[in-house]
This record gives C-alpha cells, structure tokens and sequence, in this order.
C-alpha cells in the first residue's frame, strides 16, 4: 500500500453513495455538515457553492468541488437548469492522518482543456453508471467513487501551492521511506534500516524525514501501527495477539500499552465503540 491509499482505507466506512442533483434556475439546496468527505461535479448549468463561514466559490460545468472535511454547505445561484453528480464518503475521523487534515475546507478542480485526464475519465465513467442500472453496476459504483475520490486527491496534489504532505510525496528520500514502512509496518524498522532501504546515510533520512512530516521516522511509524490497529479492532474480529503480530508488536500487552497511550482507551473499549454505532466518533484520540 502507498500513503494515500492507506489514509484513506483506514478512515473509510462502508459504501461511498452518490446521486444527481437537479436543480431549476434560481433554486437553492442546503448540505449540512457530516462525518465524512463529499464531491460535487457539475454536468450541466453552473451554480455557487456556499461553504459555511467560508468564501463563495463558482462552479461551471465540469468543475469538480472536494470537501474532505464534510463542511456543510450551500449550492445556489444557478441562473438555468443545473445538473451535478454529488456524493458522499463516510469516514471514520477519529484518527485522520494528516496527509488528509491538512487539505482545505473546498477543493475546487476547475474544468480546462487538458487538464487532469484521469479525473475526468473517473467523472465520465461514474455519470454513465448513474444514467442507467447496468450488469454489475453494484461493484462498478462505489469502485468508480473510490476511484473518485483517490483522483480528487492526486489532482489537488499537483495543484497544492501550500502544504506539507505534496512537498512529501515529491521529496523522493522521504517519499521512499514512507513507501517502506506502509508496505511492510510489522518488519523490526530501524531508523538505520530505513536508510539503508532508500540508499540513504541515517543523519540525511532523519532530518529530512523529520522536516517534512513533522516527526522523526520511527515516531511515524509507531503512529501509523497503532492507526492500523485501531482499523483493525474496527472492521475485523481478529485478536489482540494477532493484530499485534500484524502491526510489528511483540506481544498485546505491548500493543495496548501502546494504543492506551495514544487513544485514551483501552482496545476492548475502543472497539465496542466503533463496532456498536459509534463508527469512530465515540473516541476522539489525540493528534
């Protein structure tokens, strides 16, 4: 797995869903604020989006609008017929990693010639799902909206003039590291390994590592073994002793210890949370 993908799979619940939105001239249609991100595309028409205590923003057809966050809003001003393909990501933003924290309140993806082909290959495909239920339609949609979203992400990423995580993912030594540890967390990681591993003398990975994520290389990666616990006492019924082998602990005293630490709660009381309705809002963690 790379970092994006895994942000978003252990913050993922459940089925993305999606719907089109028509709205006539003049009209008006208020979202409230949710646990989760959402996306609007427009088709056809054009419309203001009204972020609450934030800036309008404009949207044209073939605009794509992000809000990672679930900022409650208002889609409005359209001065004829108005189409858009909206929808919803339920997310668990109980530990949110900060490639993700740090994205803006609205993502706005303005339509150009040329511009994010991937994106608007994703936007075509999920609009022609949605015109008519075809074979396989079931797996089809939410695989197209998780692909959606993942495009949404890379294209603000290649967009971004502010943020650390884009400076990240384009720092080749840091990039690499990361690559390391979220591809195998449980392997015995050195700080010493790790530079070995992306050809790298131990001083240069520490402090380059340690300028742009914001914590040292081994700090992250106990950070992230505990996130990967936290899903996995969330969406699997495996033990303790087992998600401790998979998440590179020793023994489940040790992870517990550990997830205690970071959590405020024990792991037994974390996943009766998450597994009886709470879905990842009962527990709040600590950045």
């Amino acid at each position: 797995m790379d970092v994006v993908s895994d942000a978003i799979s252990a913050m993922r619940l459940g089925h993305p869903s999606s719907h089109r939105l028509r709205m006539n001239g003049g009209g008006s249609t208020q979202l409230h604020p949710f646990g989760g991100a959402g996306f609007h595309v427009v088709l056809k028409g054009g419309c203001r989006l009204l972020p609450d205590g934030g800036d309008p923003v404009s949207l044209g057809v073939g605009d794509a609008v992000l809000l990672p966050h679930g900022t409650g809003h208002v889609l409005a001003d359209s001065p004829a017929e108005t189409e858009i393909l909206c929808g919803q990501y339920r997310l668990d933003c109980s530990r949110i990693h900060p490639l993700l924290a740090e994205m803006p309140r609205v993502v706005h993806l303005a339509s150009r010639v040329g511009g994010h082909p991937e994106l608007r290959a994703a936007i075509d495909l999920l609009a022609g799902e949605l015109d008519e239920t075809r074979p396989g339609s079931c797996i089809a949609l939410p695989n197209l909206l998780d692909l959606l979203l993942v495009y949404m992400i890379r294209s603000w990423m290649t967009e971004a003039t502010s943020g650390a995580w884009p400076r990240v993912l384009g720092d080749p030594v840091t990039a690499a590291a990361l690559r390391a540890l979220h591809s195998d967390p449980a392997a015995p990681w050195t700080t010493e390994r790790l530079a070995a591993e992306v050809d790298v003398s131990r001083p240069t990975l520490a402090r380059r590592f340690t300028t742009l994520v914001g914590r040292p290389p081994m700090a992250y990666l106990t950070w992230w073994r505990i996130v990967l616990t936290a899903t996995l006492l969330r969406d699997t019924s495996d033990t303790l002793a087992s998600i401790a082998g998979r998440v590179g602990y020793g023994s489940p005293y040790a992870l517990s210890h550990a997830f205690q630490r970071e959590f405020g709660t024990t792991p037994g009381r974390y996943r009766k949370a998450t597994t009886r309705g709470g879905e990842g809002q009962a527990v709040s963690g600590r950045s």
